[in-house]
C-alpha cells in the first residue's frame, strides 16, 4: 500500500536548492578537514553583528510581562510597529505610507509568497529578470502562476527593454524585481526602472490590465559608493514592496519583514484584503511577537556593513588578478562571476576539488555564471587566493 501525494510538492521537494546542497557539502568538508581549509562562499548569511540596539531591545523586552510579551498580535502585525515603519518610509522617501497599507510578515520569503497568492489567478504569468532568486519559481507555481524569465542586458545586467517588452502578454499579472540583486549585486538604475514603468503602462493600454510590480528589497540598505536605490512606488503606481529586516539588521534567522502597498496603487483596499486572506490561507499570521517589538524599537538602525564593501573590493581584486571575469557588485553581498567554461555546474564541481564552494548560476536563470557570497570573514577571502589561482591555472587563465 502506498500513499498518494501531490506531484507538485514532490517535485519541489526533490529539486533541492543548489545553494543549500552546496552549503551542506561544505559543512561535511569542514568537519572532515577543518573549517579553515574550506572556502565556503555558498550561503548569504550576514557575517556582521546586529546593531547594539537589537540585543538591548531584547534585554529590555524580557523584563516585561511574559504573557503579554509572547502573546499573539493582530494578524497584520502590531499597529505600533506598522506606524513606526510608515513613519520611517515617509521620512526617507516621502512615501505617503500609512500603517493600514502595511502587513507584517515572517521575512521577505513570506511577503513574496503572500503577495503572489494575493494577486495571481490560475494561469497568470509572473515575469522575472534574470538573474533571480530561485524560490520565485516555487512561490509563483504554488499560487497557480507560471514564471517567465527575461534575460539580462549583457555587460551591466540592467534592464533589456526589448526583451522585457517582448515577455509581457495578456497573461502577465505581476513582475518581480530584486534590487540590489541576489545573486549579482547589481542595483537597477532609475533609468531602467522608469523605462520599465513606461513599458508596463503601455502594456496596460493595450490589454486593459496594469500588472503589479513586486519589489523584493531585503538588501535595500546594503549599497556601496552612494549608489541610489530608487523607491519604486514613486515611479510606478501598482507597486507592492516586500521587505525584510534580515540583512539590514543582521537578524536573518528571526524572520521579520513586511508588505507595503504603494500610495498610488489602484484599488489598494481590495488588494490589502486579499493580502490578509492570502496570509491566512498560507498560515502566515502573527509573525514572532518578540521580534515585532524588537523591530519597532530598532527602526532605522543598520548593521555596520562597511566590512562587506572591504570584502567586495578584496574579492574582486583577487579574482581579476588570476584572470577571472566578474561584475562588480553595487550592493548586497554577492558577486556574479563568469564561468571559464559554458557549463557552470561542471565549473562548480571542479572548484570543489580546491575546497571552493561557488554556486552555479543555472537555477538563477543565468547559465555560465557562478555566485560568490562574500558575507564571510575577510581572512577566508585571503586564504582562498591560492585555491583560486590553482583553479584559474586549470583553465589556462
Amino acid at each position: 500500500m502506498s500513499v498518494k501525494l501531490p506531484e507538485q510538492t514532490l517535485a519541489w521537494g526533490r529539486s533541492r536548492s543548489c545553494i543549500r546542497e552546496l552549503a551542506e557539502y561544505a559543512a561535511r568538508r569542514k568537519a572532515e578537514i577543518g573549517a579553515e581549509n574550506v572556502f565556503d562562499f555558498s550561503l548569504g548569511n550576514p557575517s556582521v553583528p546586529a546593531p547594539d540596539c537589537v540585543n538591548e531591545a531584547i534585554a529590555e523586552l524580557l523584563t516585561l510581562d511574559s504573557v503579554s510579551l509572547h502573546g499573539y498580535t493582530t494578524a497584520a502585525g502590531l499597529l505600533s510597529l506598522r506606524e513606526a515603519i510608515a513613519q520611517n518610509l515617509n521620512e526617507r522617501f516621502d512615501a505617503r505610507m500609512s500603517a493600514y497599507r502595511l502587513y507584517v510578515t515572517c521575512g521577505a520569503a513570506a511577503a513574496l509568497a503572500i503577495s503572489l497568492r494575493a494577486v495571481l489567478l490560475p494561469g497568470d504569468e509572473v515575469v522575472v529578470l534574470a538573474p533571480f532568486f530561485p524560490e520565485y519559481r516555487v512561490f509563483a507555481e504554488a499560487s497557480g502562476g507560471a514564471l517567465k524569465v527575461v534575460p539580462p542586458r549583457e555587460g551591466d545586467f540592467q534592464l533589456d527593454e526589448t526583451a522585457f517588452a517582448a515577455a509581457l502578454s495578456e497573461k502577465t499579472k505581476a513582475v518581480i524585481v530584486n534590487s540590489p540583486n541576489n545573486p549579482s549585486g547589481v542595483v537597477l538604475s532609475r533609468g531602467s526602472l522608469e523605462r520599465m514603468a513606461e513599458i508596463l503602462r503601455a502594456h496596460a493600454g493595450k490589454t486593459g490590465s496594469l500588472p503589479f510590480l513586486i519589489c523584493d528589497e531585503p538588501y535595500r540598505e546594503l549599497v556601496y559608493g552612494g549608489v541610489e536605490v530608487p523607491y519604486v512606488p514613486a515611479l510606478y503606481e501598482n507597486t507592492m514592496v516586500c521587505y525584510s529586516f534580515s540583512k539590514s539588521m543582521s537578524i536573518p534567522g528571526e524572520r521579520i519583514g513586511y508588505i507595503a502597498l504603494g500610495a498610488d496603487m489602484p484599488d489598494w483596499q481590495e488588494v490589502y484584503v486579499s493580502v490578509m486572506g492570502a496570509g491566512r490561507a498560507l498560515g502566515y499570521v502573527n509573525p514572532p511577537s518578540l521580534f515585532q517589538r524588537v523591530a519597532e524599537r530598532c527602526i532605522g538602525r543598520i548593521a555596520d556593513v562597511s566590512q562587506y564593501r572591504e570584502n567586495r573590493d578584496l574579492l574582486c581584486s583577487s579574482l581579476r588578478a588570476v584572470g577571472f571575469e566578474c561584475i562588480e557588485p553595487q550592493g548586497a553581498f554577492y558577486l556574479f562571476m563568469r564561468s571559464p567554461e559554458p557549463d557552470a555546474m561542471a565549473f562548480s564541481e571542479r572548484a570543489k576539488r580546491h575546497e571552493l564552494m561557488l554556486v552555479p548560476g543555472d537555477d538563477f536563470g543565468c547559465p555560465g555564471y557562478v555566485r560568490i557570497a562574500y558575507c564571510v570573514p575577510a581572512s577566508q577571502i585571503e586564504r582562498s587566493r591560492g585555491a583560486l589561482a590553482l583553479l584559474a591555472r586549470e583553465y589556462g587563465l
